[in-house]
C-alpha cells in the first residue's frame, strides 16, 4: 500500500473511551444493506473514591454523517446523577456523572451506531453537497493546543508554497507529515497533540493524537477547514490488517484518532500513524472534536 496516495478507505465506528485500568469497552455488531450496526458498552468504576466523585465519558457522534449514524447513547449511574453535555458544533457529547461520598461510583454508557463504507470519487468531487459556511469557519479556529499563528503558520506557508488548489495544499501538508513525523511507541496514551511544542522543539514523534493534530493545525493555518476525529476501532479490517481492527470484542485498547480536512466541497480523512483506517487519505468516523 502506498501511504502517500489519496485512497478510498473504509470507515471506523465510534464508541466511548475509558479511564485506564478502571474500565472496559465491549463491542458487538451485525450487518445489513451495507450498513453495519454496533453496540458499544463502556463501564467505568473509580476503585478508590474520596468524597464526591465525578466521571466524564464521551458519547458517540451526535450529528449524522454519510458514513455513521448514532441511534442512541444511553447511560446509567446508580446512586449518582448523570447528564449529557452537548457541543453540536463539534458533534461531541459528554456524559457527566457525579456520585456523593459513600456511593460506589460506576458509570456505564451504551452507544448504538450504524456505519457504512464511504469513498470519495475525486473525479466528481464538485458534485458533493456543500457544507454549511458556519461549520467550516468553526473548523478554521485556533485552540490552545492547535494554534494557527507563529511557527505553525510559518511552517504551513512553507509547506504549501507552489500549491494552487485546496486539494494540492492538503496533499502537500499530508506529504510533509509522512516525510517528517514518526510514531513513537514510548509516547504515553495517544499523545497530547501540543503542535506548537512539537514544531519548536523539532520533536516530531508521537502517536495518533500528536501526528493527526499536527496535520489539523497546519491545515487550518493554511486556510483549510480541518478537524480531529476520535473513536474506537470496533470492526476487523476488510484487508486483513490486524492493526486496523480489534482482536476481540473487548476493544478497550482500540482507541484511535484521525484527521479530516475540507478541500473544495468535501470532507476527506487524512491519517499518519500505524493503525489507521484502511487507506492513507480517505474517510473516517468517530467522535469529532475541534481540537
Amino acid at each position: 500500500m502506498n501511504r502517500r496516495d489519496f485512497l478510498r478507505s473504509t470507515s471506523v465506528a465510534s464508541a466511548a473511551m475509558v479511564f485506564p485500568n478502571v474500565g472496559r469497552l465491549f463491542a458487538s455488531g451485525t450487518e445489513a444493506d451495507g450498513w453495519r450496526s454496533f453496540e458499544v458498552t463502556t463501564s467505568v468504576e473509580v476503585l478508590n473514591p474520596s468524597g464526591v466523585t465525578r466521571i466524564w465519558l464521551p458519547a458517540a457522534l451526535l450529528n449524522p454523517t454519510p458514513f455513521q449514524k448514532t441511534l442512541s447513547n444511553e447511560f446509567k449511574a446508580e446512586g449518582g446523577t448523570a447528564k449529557m453535555v452537548e457541543s453540536r458544533a463539534d458533534s461531541l457529547g459528554i456524559i457527566a456523572a457525579e456520585f456523593p461520598a459513600g456511593v460506589k461510583p460506576i458509570l456505564s454508557v451504551t452507544s448504538q451506531v450504524t456505519t457504512k463504507n464511504y469513498a470519495v470519487d475525486f473525479s466528481s468531487a464538485g458534485k458533493a453537497p456543500k457544507a454549511d459556511k458556519k461549520d467550516l469557519e468553526h473548523f478554521l479556529q485556533p485552540t490552545k493546543l492547535l494554534p494557527t499563528d507563529g511557527i505553525v503558520r510559518t511552517t504551513a506557508n512553507e509547506i504549501i508554497k507552489g500549491a494552487k488548489t485546496d486539494v494540492e495544499k492538503a496533499r502537500a501538508i499530508y506529504e510533509w507529515i509522512v516525510e517528517n513525523t514518526f510514531r513513537n511507541p514510548k509516547t504515553r496514551g495517544c499523545g497530547l497533540g501540543d503542535i506548537r511544542f512539537m514544531l519548536e522543539t523539532k520533536d516530531l514523534g508521537g502517536k495518533c493524537a500528536d501526528l493527526n493534530a499536527l496535520f489539523v493545525g497546519l491545515a487550518r493555518a493554511a486556510g483549510l477547514p480541518a478537524r480531529d476525529v476520535y473513536g474506537i476501532r470496533v470492526a476487523k479490517s476488510d484487508l486483513g490488517y490486524k492493526s486496523l481492527g480489534p482482536s476481540t470484542e473487548i476493544v478497550t485498547k482500540a482507541q484511535h484518532c484521525r484527521a479530516e480536512v475540507y478541500p473544495e466541497r468535501l470532507w476527506l480523512g487524512a491519517c499518519r500513524s500505524r493503525g489507521c483506517a484502511e487507506g492513507s487519505f480517505g474517510r473516517t468516523a468517530g467522535k469529532s472534536s475541534s481540537g
